[in-house]
């Protein structure tokens, strides 16, 4: 018998705050959850009654199932006022199960801690549609960024220790001290196939030559691209300076911390297909290049097998549920402006073998369709070759209206609509560039009338859409999405279109594809690559990693680079400053704007309200 949840009994008007709504749910043993969603009971691994990791082998047993309907939910570009996505996402999740007897998995991001404590908050959903318990959800959970932050701080250790140990060494005792007991470690082996040396050798046998290669990275300390990370806000370890220690020996240099969710490894943990793949992309990282400009790798550190050791229990995605009782794998939580913004392909690919033919999953891609879903099909359905049934674009009259700008500030509500829908159009014929179906879903918010709502949905449809419903999911839960839930059922079942990709991976350049994402999707006229870029192009190109799909990197509150164009901007030059390289991921990252990887703290952070009373209750958390 499929589980599909169960119905809220009653809402509350006015809707409480997040914290009471959670609070006041008895959420359905985890373990229950699991065996009713088809989890056998030697795949779950309990954290607690609420929440609990979820084995891999579930795909090895479910191999064969055909899998469910691929559901991406994105939205128009970000504003200050936000759009729901998170709650959007829950609320559909609701009413496929609890209302429409739908099997329904919802796959979400990991939220990190930084926004939590500071300004934005959580990303559970909100009102009658969130993941509960969204105090567990929110804070720590599982581990797994705590465990992200110590495997990417071990890379950054490493770094420092072996140019310390190499510049304060002679090549024999570098080498001696590298294999003591005259043995290479496993890890060595790789580095010794890469300097063409007999991995079969013992230490002894090798060369002067051969030993002074192995043993010295020679790294410049200069292209250093490894950030130490935390998953806390902290502006003033923006840039630090760092090894100023007596023990150093003068031997300091300018770095910085990233926060832990824009690390690296963060974006191979939502790529990696199993624990293997992880090992092997650890080991590809580019951490530097050498005083030769040859590429300095996790696995020339040694490092790479300690990482994934590290790893090893957060690769499992951590089940939960939603108010009604639908199940929730949340798994990773990668920069939407740096990496690629979306949940993990293990969590999706678990979640809709659980689902099987008749089942649907909902997966959320970060920030605005022109990052989170462009990334989420060109960089994310590349690595995991799976094919999205259908879009679920949230938009909102308040947030349609911001599009318009300053200028129609004081217009007319409907001027204001027939203006700012210019964004919502324009996503909804970028997605349709990819051959999926989309439906618009107006999130709801007090204050909208039924001429505006009206109005938008008209747009939406005339855009190109399958469909566009108004949904009142954050005040009803469920029972609020039922119609937007339908028209999506619709639209998978209707989706005869035939996916594809922006661009070829193989025939491609790097400038092409990235000329083809900056004027297809965000509308520019032209790129200008700076010296520093094209420089970089040619390094890429000569290492072989021009194959790699493209990661754009740029303020999410615009099609473009400059966050004060708002609405369906054209006709503008886009910079690339320069692009970095994910070797590890499986991606190039250009830089069409400063971007900022360590968030600051507001004048009053979110922490100053949140409390614990004499009972272990949390108090204040949204």
């Amino acid at each position: 018998m499929t589980y599909t949840g169960r119905k809220l009994e009653q809402v509350a008007q006015p809707v409480p705050n997040d914290i009471e709504i959670s609070q006041s749910v008895t959420p359905l043993k985890i373990t229950d959850l699991a065996t009713k969603v088809g989890v056998q009971d030697n795949e779950v691994l309990p954290y607690g009654d609420t929440k609990a990791k979820i084995k891999l082998d579930v795909l090895d047993r479910l191999k064969d199932q055909t899998n469910g309907k691929y559901i991406v939910v994105t939205g128009i570009s970000p504003t200050p006022l936000g759009e729901g996505k998170s709650t959007t996402t829950v609320g559909i999740s609701q009413a496929l199960g609890a209302h429409l007897n739908k099997q329904v998995f919802t796959c979400l991001r990991q939220p990190s801690m930084g926004p939590t404590f500071g300004i934005k908050g959580g990303a559970h959903g909100g009102g009658y549609s969130m993941v509960v318990p969204m105090d567990d959800f929110n804070l720590h959970m599982t581990g797994d960024i705590h465990a992200i932050t110590a495997a990417n701080n071990l890379m950054a250790a490493a770094i420092d220790t072996r140019m310390f140990h190499e510049s304060t060494q002679k090549d024999g005792p570098l080498f001696q001290r590298l294999t003591p007991d005259n043995k290479f470690s496993k890890c060595m082996l790789q580095r010794l196939k890469k300097l063409s040396i007999d991995p079969s050798k013992a230490p002894n046998e090798l060369t002067d030559e051969e030993k002074t290669a192995f043993a010295r990275l020679d790294i410049d300390p200069s292209t250093i691209a490894w950030n130490r990370v935390s998953d806390v806000c902290d502006r003033y370890l923006r840039e630090i300076t760092i090894g100023q220690s007596k023990t150093e020996q003068g031997r300091t240099r300018t770095t910085s911390f990233d926060i832990s969710v824009a690390s690296e490894v963060m974006a191979i943990l939502a790529l990696c297909d199993n624990l293997q793949d992880m090992r092997a992309r650890m080991g590809r990282i580019t951490v530097a290049y050498d005083n030769k400009q040859r590429a300095v790798t996790a696995e020339d550190l040694g490092v790479a097998g300690a990482m994934t050791v590290l790893m090893r229990d957060a690769i499992m995605p951590t089940l939960m549920q939603t108010i009604e009782g639908t199940p929730v794998l949340v798994h990773a939580g990668p920069f939407a402006n740096i990496a690629h913004g979306n949940s993990s392909i293990i969590a999706d690919r678990i979640a809709l073998k659980l689902a099987g033919a008749n089942g649907y999953v909902l997966t959320e891609a970060g920030f605005g369709a022109d990052m989170g879903m462009v990334k989420f099909f060109d960089i994310k359905c590349r690595t995991s070759g799976l094919k999205p049934d259908c879009v679920v674009l949230v938009a909102s009259v308040r947030a349609i209206k911001f599009h318009a700008g300053e200028d129609l500030k004081k217009a007319s509500s409907s001027e204001q609509i027939k203006q700012g829908s210019s964004n919502m159009i324009r996503h909804i014929e970028n997605a349709g560039k990819f051959g999926v179906n989309v439906v618009v879903c107006l999130n709801k918010f007090k204050g909208d009338t039924d001429e505006e709502i009206a109005q938008v949905i008209q747009i939406a449809r005339d855009a190109g859409a399958f469909d566009a419903v108004v949904s009142d999911h954050w005040a009803q839960g469920g029972k609020g999405a039922v119609d937007v839930s339908e028209s999506i059922v619709k639209a998978c079942e209707a989706n005869e279109k035939q996916f594809t990709q922006l661009y070829d991976l193989q025939t491609s350049s790097i400038s092409d594809k990235v000329n083809k994402i900056c004027k297809d999707i965000f509308g520019a006229s032209s790129v200008e690559f700076s010296q520093t870029a094209l420089q970089q192009i040619e390094r890429f190109e000569s290492q072989g990693l021009d194959k790699l799909p493209i990661c754009i990197s740029k303020t999410q509150y615009s099609f473009s680079h400059d966050a004060n164009l708002k609405g369906a901007p054209s006709g503008f030059v886009i910079p690339v400053r320069e692009i970095r390289c994910y070797s590890g991921a499986g991606f190039l990252v250009p830089m069409l704007g400063e971007i900022s990887t360590m968030p600051g703290l507001p004048t009053k952070p979110a922490y100053y309200d949140i409390d614990i009373d004499e009972d272990g209750k949390i108090l204040g958390l949204f």
